[in-house]
Protein backbone atom coordinates (compact mmCIF):
# COMPACT_ATOMS: atom_id res chain seq x y z
CA UNK A 1 0.00 0.00 0.00
CA UNK A 2 1.45 3.51 -1.26
CA UNK A 3 -1.11 4.87 1.34
CA UNK A 4 0.34 2.84 4.59
CA UNK A 5 3.74 3.84 3.15
CA UNK A 6 3.19 7.63 2.98
CA UNK A 7 1.88 7.83 6.17
CA UNK A 8 4.69 5.97 8.04
CA UNK A 9 7.24 8.21 6.10
CA UNK A 10 9.06 10.79 8.22
CA UNK A 11 7.76 13.78 6.94
CA UNK A 12 4.00 12.69 7.76
CA UNK A 13 4.83 11.96 11.27
CA UNK A 14 6.23 15.30 12.65
CA UNK A 15 5.00 15.66 16.01
CA UNK A 16 2.13 18.07 16.86
CA UNK A 17 3.08 20.59 19.82
CA UNK A 18 1.76 19.44 23.08
CA UNK A 19 -2.14 20.12 23.32
CA UNK A 20 -2.74 21.75 26.85
CA UNK A 21 -6.41 22.14 28.29
CA UNK A 22 -6.09 25.52 26.78
CA UNK A 23 -5.76 24.18 23.00
CA UNK A 24 -9.02 21.45 23.53
CA UNK A 25 -12.15 23.08 21.65
CA UNK A 26 -14.14 21.71 24.38
CA UNK A 27 -12.16 20.44 28.35
CA UNK A 28 -14.66 17.30 29.41
CA UNK A 29 -14.22 15.69 32.58
CA UNK A 30 -13.84 11.88 31.29
CA UNK A 31 -15.82 10.70 34.45
CA UNK A 32 -18.46 12.45 33.50
CA UNK A 33 -21.49 10.91 31.88
CA UNK A 34 -23.00 13.25 29.11
CA UNK A 35 -26.62 12.91 27.79
CA UNK A 36 -27.79 13.95 24.28
CA UNK A 37 -30.41 16.30 23.91
CA UNK A 38 -32.38 16.48 20.73
CA UNK A 39 -33.13 20.05 20.19
CA UNK A 40 -32.59 20.03 16.40
CA UNK A 41 -29.03 20.40 16.70
CA UNK A 42 -26.45 18.32 17.95
CA UNK A 43 -26.04 19.59 21.72
CA UNK A 44 -24.65 17.65 24.62
CA UNK A 45 -25.60 18.59 28.12
CA UNK A 46 -23.60 17.35 31.34
CA UNK A 47 -25.43 15.30 33.21
CA UNK A 48 -24.82 15.50 37.02
CA UNK A 49 -27.56 13.17 38.19
CA UNK A 50 -26.08 10.36 35.89
CA UNK A 51 -24.99 7.52 37.52
CA UNK A 52 -21.35 7.70 38.24
CA UNK A 53 -20.41 3.98 38.64
CA UNK A 54 -20.31 3.04 35.07
CA UNK A 55 -19.64 -0.49 33.89
CA UNK A 56 -16.27 -2.17 34.58
CA UNK A 57 -13.55 -1.23 32.22
CA UNK A 58 -15.77 1.62 30.71
CA UNK A 59 -14.97 5.01 31.27
CA UNK A 60 -17.73 7.93 30.10
CA UNK A 61 -16.06 8.25 27.11
CA UNK A 62 -16.26 5.20 25.94
CA UNK A 63 -19.99 5.37 25.76
CA UNK A 64 -19.77 8.65 23.18
CA UNK A 65 -20.66 8.24 19.75
CA UNK A 66 -18.14 8.58 17.34
CA UNK A 67 -19.18 12.38 15.96
CA UNK A 68 -18.89 13.53 19.83
CA UNK A 69 -15.63 11.73 20.11
CA UNK A 70 -14.34 13.56 16.91
CA UNK A 71 -16.26 17.08 18.34
CA UNK A 72 -13.95 16.34 21.48
CA UNK A 73 -10.62 15.81 19.42
CA UNK A 74 -10.54 19.03 17.95
CA UNK A 75 -7.69 21.17 19.01
CA UNK A 76 -5.48 24.32 18.30
CA UNK A 77 -3.42 22.60 15.72
CA UNK A 78 -5.65 19.78 13.72
CA UNK A 79 -9.23 19.33 13.39
CA UNK A 80 -8.06 15.17 13.81
CA UNK A 81 -5.52 13.48 14.36
CA UNK A 82 -2.73 11.76 11.45
CA UNK A 83 -3.41 8.53 12.20
CA UNK A 84 -7.24 8.95 14.03
CA UNK A 85 -8.42 5.40 15.32
CA UNK A 86 -12.07 7.26 14.99
CA UNK A 87 -12.10 7.74 11.30
CA UNK A 88 -12.72 4.30 9.68
CA UNK A 89 -15.75 4.24 12.00
CA UNK A 90 -16.71 7.86 11.48
CA UNK A 91 -17.07 7.12 7.79
CA UNK A 92 -19.21 4.35 7.78
CA UNK A 93 -21.42 5.78 10.33
CA UNK A 94 -21.92 8.55 6.82
CA UNK A 95 -22.37 5.75 5.36
CA UNK A 96 -24.45 3.47 6.76
CA UNK A 97 -26.40 5.33 9.24
CA UNK A 98 -29.98 5.25 9.65
CA UNK A 99 -31.14 8.67 8.85
CA UNK A 100 -34.52 9.45 10.83
CA UNK A 101 -34.43 13.38 9.74
CA UNK A 102 -33.60 14.93 6.82
CA UNK A 103 -34.20 19.16 6.63
CA UNK A 104 -33.03 21.85 3.88
CA UNK A 105 -29.77 23.38 4.99
CA UNK A 106 -30.88 27.00 4.77
CA UNK A 107 -28.80 29.50 2.79
CA UNK A 108 -25.99 29.09 0.31
CA UNK A 109 -26.55 29.10 -3.79
CA UNK A 110 -27.52 25.08 -4.26
CA UNK A 111 -29.62 22.44 -2.81
CA UNK A 112 -27.92 20.91 0.56
CA UNK A 113 -29.76 18.61 3.16
CA UNK A 114 -29.20 18.35 6.93
CA UNK A 115 -29.42 14.48 7.66
CA UNK A 116 -29.53 13.31 11.03
CA UNK A 117 -28.78 9.89 12.58
CA UNK A 118 -30.71 8.05 15.83
CA UNK A 119 -27.40 8.84 17.85
CA UNK A 120 -27.97 12.40 17.14
CA UNK A 121 -25.08 13.02 15.17
CA UNK A 122 -25.20 14.87 11.91
CA UNK A 123 -24.03 15.13 8.21
CA UNK A 124 -24.33 17.80 5.48
CA UNK A 125 -25.65 16.06 2.42
CA UNK A 126 -24.59 17.31 -1.13
CA UNK A 127 -26.63 15.46 -3.70
CA UNK A 128 -25.31 14.44 -7.38
CA UNK A 129 -25.80 16.88 -9.91
CA UNK A 130 -23.65 15.46 -12.71
CA UNK A 131 -21.79 12.43 -13.46
CA UNK A 132 -18.29 12.07 -12.50
CA UNK A 133 -16.72 12.19 -16.68
CA UNK A 134 -18.41 15.94 -17.43
CA UNK A 135 -16.27 18.91 -17.27
CA UNK A 136 -17.56 22.31 -16.65
CA UNK A 137 -18.23 24.48 -19.90
CA UNK A 138 -15.35 26.27 -20.77
CA UNK A 139 -17.98 29.35 -20.85
CA UNK A 140 -19.13 28.81 -17.42
CA UNK A 141 -18.22 32.11 -15.22
CA UNK A 142 -16.71 29.29 -11.52
CA UNK A 143 -19.73 31.11 -9.87
CA UNK A 144 -22.40 29.35 -11.38
CA UNK A 145 -20.46 26.45 -11.28
CA UNK A 146 -22.28 22.94 -10.38
CA UNK A 147 -21.40 21.90 -6.78
CA UNK A 148 -20.44 17.82 -7.05
CA UNK A 149 -20.50 15.45 -4.68
CA UNK A 150 -17.62 13.61 -5.74
CA UNK A 151 -15.21 16.65 -5.55
CA UNK A 152 -16.42 16.89 -1.57
CA UNK A 153 -15.56 13.03 -1.17
CA UNK A 154 -12.39 13.71 -2.98
CA UNK A 155 -11.07 17.08 -1.61
CA UNK A 156 -11.79 15.00 1.95
CA UNK A 157 -9.18 12.55 1.29
CA UNK A 158 -6.87 14.88 -0.73
CA UNK A 159 -6.52 17.37 2.36
CA UNK A 160 -5.59 14.28 4.39
CA UNK A 161 -2.81 12.91 1.97
CA UNK A 162 -1.46 16.63 2.20
CA UNK A 163 -1.56 16.15 5.95
CA UNK A 164 -3.74 19.18 6.31
CA UNK A 165 -6.26 17.69 8.07
CA UNK A 166 -8.49 20.65 7.74
CA UNK A 167 -11.77 19.52 5.86
CA UNK A 168 -14.56 17.57 8.57
CA UNK A 169 -14.82 13.48 7.30
CA UNK A 170 -16.67 12.77 4.25
CA UNK A 171 -17.62 9.57 2.81
CA UNK A 172 -20.18 8.60 -0.34
CA UNK A 173 -23.68 7.04 -0.02
CA UNK A 174 -26.74 5.77 -1.85
CA UNK A 175 -29.58 7.59 -0.86
CA UNK A 176 -33.24 6.13 -1.35
CA UNK A 177 -34.96 9.99 -1.71
CA UNK A 178 -38.32 8.40 -1.03
CA UNK A 179 -38.12 6.62 2.54
CA UNK A 180 -34.96 8.82 3.59
CA UNK A 181 -35.57 12.35 2.84
CA UNK A 182 -39.83 12.42 1.23
CA UNK A 183 -41.42 10.65 3.77
CA UNK A 184 -39.46 11.65 6.80
CA UNK A 185 -39.30 15.34 5.95
CA UNK A 186 -40.87 17.87 8.51
CA UNK A 187 -39.63 20.18 5.90
CA UNK A 188 -42.62 21.62 4.41
CA UNK A 189 -41.27 23.82 1.85
CA UNK A 190 -39.04 20.90 0.59
CA UNK A 191 -41.72 18.61 1.02
CA UNK A 192 -43.81 20.64 -1.45
CA UNK A 193 -41.09 20.34 -4.09
CA UNK A 194 -41.02 16.75 -4.88
CA UNK A 195 -42.73 14.55 -8.29
CA UNK A 196 -42.20 11.91 -10.30
CA UNK A 197 -40.40 12.63 -13.51
CA UNK A 198 -42.05 11.45 -17.19
CA UNK A 199 -39.37 8.67 -16.86
CA UNK A 200 -40.97 7.40 -13.68
CA UNK A 201 -38.28 8.73 -11.49
CA UNK A 202 -38.93 10.33 -7.85
CA UNK A 203 -37.37 13.91 -7.96
CA UNK A 204 -37.25 16.87 -5.48
CA UNK A 205 -35.59 20.28 -6.36
CA UNK A 206 -35.91 22.46 -2.91
CA UNK A 207 -35.66 26.01 -2.25
CA UNK A 208 -32.30 28.05 -3.42
CA UNK A 209 -30.89 31.11 -4.64
CA UNK A 210 -29.54 29.17 -8.21
CA UNK A 211 -30.57 25.76 -8.98
CA UNK A 212 -33.59 24.79 -7.50
CA UNK A 213 -36.33 24.79 -10.13
CA UNK A 214 -38.06 21.39 -12.17
CA UNK A 215 -35.24 22.48 -14.44
CA UNK A 216 -32.70 21.85 -12.65
CA UNK A 217 -34.24 18.62 -9.99
CA UNK A 218 -32.48 16.29 -8.67
CA UNK A 219 -34.32 13.07 -9.71
CA UNK A 220 -33.37 9.13 -8.27
CA UNK A 221 -32.88 6.18 -10.38
CA UNK A 222 -35.74 5.25 -9.54
CA UNK A 223 -35.61 6.85 -6.29
CA UNK A 224 -31.61 5.79 -5.83
CA UNK A 225 -29.60 9.16 -5.28
CA UNK A 226 -26.05 9.52 -4.75
CA UNK A 227 -24.67 12.15 -2.22
CA UNK A 228 -21.44 13.17 -0.57
CA UNK A 229 -22.08 13.19 3.79
CA UNK A 230 -19.71 15.26 5.50
CA UNK A 231 -19.47 14.98 9.35
CA UNK A 232 -20.92 18.27 10.96
CA UNK A 233 -18.89 20.47 12.97
CA UNK A 234 -20.00 21.18 16.38
CA UNK A 235 -23.15 23.18 16.62
CA UNK A 236 -21.85 27.16 16.05
CA UNK A 237 -23.86 27.90 20.05
CA UNK A 238 -21.07 25.36 21.72
CA UNK A 239 -18.24 26.09 19.37
CA UNK A 240 -18.08 29.90 17.46
CA UNK A 241 -16.09 30.33 14.23
CA UNK A 242 -15.33 33.34 12.65
CA UNK A 243 -15.81 33.66 9.02
CA UNK A 244 -12.90 35.67 7.15
CA UNK A 245 -12.78 36.85 3.59
CA UNK A 246 -10.01 35.60 1.67
CA UNK A 247 -7.16 38.70 0.48
CA UNK A 248 -7.33 36.64 -2.78
CA UNK A 249 -11.38 36.56 -3.21
CA UNK A 250 -12.63 36.96 -6.55
CA UNK A 251 -14.72 39.89 -7.78
CA UNK A 252 -17.89 37.62 -8.20
CA UNK A 253 -18.59 39.76 -11.30
CA UNK A 254 -18.68 39.23 -14.44
CA UNK A 255 -16.34 41.68 -15.95
CA UNK A 256 -14.77 43.15 -12.60
CA UNK A 257 -10.97 41.97 -12.03
CA UNK A 258 -10.21 41.68 -8.08
CA UNK A 259 -7.16 44.36 -6.69
CA UNK A 260 -4.75 41.20 -6.68
CA UNK A 261 -5.55 40.14 -10.30
CA UNK A 262 -4.59 44.31 -11.24
CA UNK A 263 -1.67 44.80 -8.53
CA UNK A 264 1.54 42.66 -9.04
CA UNK A 265 2.70 44.15 -5.55
CA UNK A 266 -0.20 42.95 -3.78
CA UNK A 267 1.00 40.51 -1.00
CA UNK A 268 2.94 43.63 0.49
CA UNK A 269 -0.49 45.14 1.52
CA UNK A 270 -1.38 41.66 2.79
CA UNK A 271 1.53 40.86 4.92
CA UNK A 272 0.92 44.72 6.45
CA UNK A 273 -2.49 43.79 7.56
CA UNK A 274 -3.76 41.77 10.53
CA UNK A 275 -4.08 38.86 10.53
CA UNK A 276 -1.36 38.35 8.01
CA UNK A 277 1.54 40.56 9.81
CA UNK A 278 2.35 37.69 12.08
CA UNK A 279 2.52 34.18 13.00
CA UNK A 280 1.95 31.44 9.99
CA UNK A 281 -1.98 32.54 9.13
CA UNK A 282 -0.57 33.82 5.49
CA UNK A 283 1.50 30.07 5.41
CA UNK A 284 -1.77 28.86 6.03
CA UNK A 285 -3.68 30.40 3.44
CA UNK A 286 -1.08 29.32 0.61
CA UNK A 287 -1.52 25.72 1.72
CA UNK A 288 -4.98 26.06 0.98
CA UNK A 289 -4.10 27.37 -2.01
CA UNK A 290 -2.20 25.01 -3.09
CA UNK A 291 -4.85 22.31 -2.16
CA UNK A 292 -7.10 24.72 -4.06
CA UNK A 293 -5.05 24.47 -7.37
CA UNK A 294 -4.56 20.71 -7.00
CA UNK A 295 -8.47 20.54 -7.35
CA UNK A 296 -9.18 22.98 -9.54
CA UNK A 297 -11.24 25.37 -7.28
CA UNK A 298 -11.56 28.84 -7.64
CA UNK A 299 -14.31 29.30 -5.39
CA UNK A 300 -12.87 30.00 -2.00
CA UNK A 301 -13.95 33.11 -1.47
CA UNK A 302 -14.11 32.83 2.69
CA UNK A 303 -12.47 30.44 4.98
CA UNK A 304 -13.09 30.02 8.97
CA UNK A 305 -11.38 29.35 11.99
CA UNK A 306 -12.70 28.70 15.71
CA UNK A 307 -13.01 31.56 17.71
CA UNK A 308 -11.51 29.92 21.18
CA UNK A 309 -8.09 29.85 19.42
CA UNK A 310 -7.89 32.87 18.22
CA UNK A 311 -5.62 33.70 15.03
CA UNK A 312 -3.03 30.83 16.04
CA UNK A 313 -4.95 28.29 14.63
CA UNK A 314 -5.49 26.62 11.47
CA UNK A 315 -7.41 27.51 8.97
CA UNK A 316 -11.34 25.04 8.01
CA UNK A 317 -11.48 23.90 3.89
CA UNK A 318 -14.81 23.98 4.16
CA UNK A 319 -17.25 23.88 1.14
CA UNK A 320 -15.02 22.30 -1.37
CA UNK A 321 -17.51 21.21 -4.37
CA UNK A 322 -16.43 23.37 -6.96
CA UNK A 323 -13.65 21.41 -6.96
CA UNK A 324 -12.56 18.76 -9.76
CA UNK A 325 -14.52 20.40 -12.19
CA UNK A 326 -12.19 20.47 -14.92
CA UNK A 327 -9.03 17.94 -15.80
CA UNK A 328 -8.02 18.89 -19.57
CA UNK A 329 -6.93 22.62 -18.01
CA UNK A 330 -5.58 24.21 -15.29
CA UNK A 331 -6.50 27.70 -13.68
CA UNK A 332 -3.16 29.39 -13.08
CA UNK A 333 -4.64 32.59 -11.42
CA UNK A 334 -5.48 30.08 -7.98
CA UNK A 335 -1.49 30.20 -6.86
CA UNK A 336 -1.55 34.02 -6.98
CA UNK A 337 -1.19 34.17 -3.45
CA UNK A 338 2.20 31.44 -3.65
CA UNK A 339 3.53 33.42 -6.15
CA UNK A 340 3.40 36.53 -5.25
CA UNK A 341 4.08 36.33 -1.80
CA UNK A 342 6.76 33.60 -3.02
CA UNK A 343 6.25 31.94 0.82
CA UNK A 344 5.55 28.40 1.57
CA UNK A 345 6.15 26.28 4.28
CA UNK A 346 9.08 23.97 4.60
CA UNK A 347 7.00 20.67 5.74
CA UNK A 348 4.03 21.43 3.10
CA UNK A 349 7.37 22.06 0.33
CA UNK A 350 9.29 18.64 0.79
CA UNK A 351 5.73 16.65 1.26
CA UNK A 352 4.86 18.24 -2.22
CA UNK A 353 8.57 17.11 -3.17
CA UNK A 354 7.86 13.42 -1.80
CA UNK A 355 4.03 13.19 -3.73
CA UNK A 356 6.29 13.79 -6.94
CA UNK A 357 8.02 11.26 -6.73
CA UNK A 358 7.12 7.61 -7.96
CA UNK A 359 6.92 5.43 -4.57
CA UNK A 360 4.67 7.79 -3.10
CA UNK A 361 3.28 9.62 -6.56
CA UNK A 362 -0.07 11.68 -5.56
CA UNK A 363 -2.59 10.12 -8.06
CA UNK A 364 -1.73 6.70 -7.12
CA UNK A 365 -2.00 7.11 -3.37
CA UNK A 366 -5.38 9.49 -3.64
CA UNK A 367 -6.68 6.67 -6.22
CA UNK A 368 -5.90 4.33 -3.10
CA UNK A 369 -7.76 6.37 -1.00
CA UNK A 370 -10.71 6.97 -2.74
CA UNK A 371 -11.55 2.94 -3.58
CA UNK A 372 -12.59 2.10 -0.19
CA UNK A 373 -15.13 5.28 -0.23
CA UNK A 374 -18.86 3.26 -0.91
CA UNK A 375 -19.19 5.38 -4.32
CA UNK A 376 -15.90 4.27 -5.97
CA UNK A 377 -14.90 5.29 -8.37
CA UNK A 378 -15.10 8.45 -7.10
CA UNK A 379 -13.15 10.52 -9.85
CA UNK A 380 -12.60 9.71 -13.12
CA UNK A 381 -9.06 8.68 -14.44
CA UNK A 382 -7.87 11.96 -15.82
CA UNK A 383 -9.04 14.03 -12.76
CA UNK A 384 -5.87 11.76 -10.80
CA UNK A 385 -4.13 12.43 -13.61
CA UNK A 386 -4.34 16.10 -13.99
CA UNK A 387 -3.04 16.06 -10.26
CA UNK A 388 -0.15 14.96 -11.00
CA UNK A 389 0.44 17.39 -13.88
CA UNK A 390 -0.47 20.42 -11.65
CA UNK A 391 1.65 19.01 -8.68
CA UNK A 392 4.50 19.97 -11.27
CA UNK A 393 2.93 23.01 -11.74
CA UNK A 394 3.08 24.35 -7.76
CA UNK A 395 6.77 22.83 -7.76
CA UNK A 396 7.79 24.93 -10.66
CA UNK A 397 6.28 27.92 -9.10
CA UNK A 398 8.15 27.20 -5.79
CA UNK A 399 11.35 26.77 -7.97
CA UNK A 400 11.19 30.31 -9.71
CA UNK A 401 10.62 31.90 -6.02
CA UNK A 402 13.87 30.33 -5.04
CA UNK A 403 15.62 31.32 -7.99
CA UNK A 404 14.40 34.92 -7.37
Amino acid sequence: SKLAALFEHPLYNIPVPEVTDKDKLFIINPMEKFSLRSSGSDEWVSSSKAETLLPTGKTAYDTYPTWLKFHIGINRYELYPRLDPLLPTLLRDLATQRIVSSVQKSGGTQLKLIMTFPNYGQALFKPMKQTRDQETPIDFFYFSDFERHNAEIAAFHLDRILDFRRIPPVSGRLVNITKEIRDITTDKKLAKTFFISPAGNVCFYGECSYYCSTEHALCGKPDRLEGSMAALLPDKTLAKRRSWRSPWRRSYHKSKKAEWELNPNYCAQVRETPPYDRGHRLLDLIDMTILDFLMGNMDRHHYETFEKFGNDTFLLHLDNGRGFGTHSRDEPSILAPLQQCCSIKKSTYLRLQLLATQPYRLSDVLREALATDPLAPVLAEPHLQALDRRLGKVLVAVGHCLAR
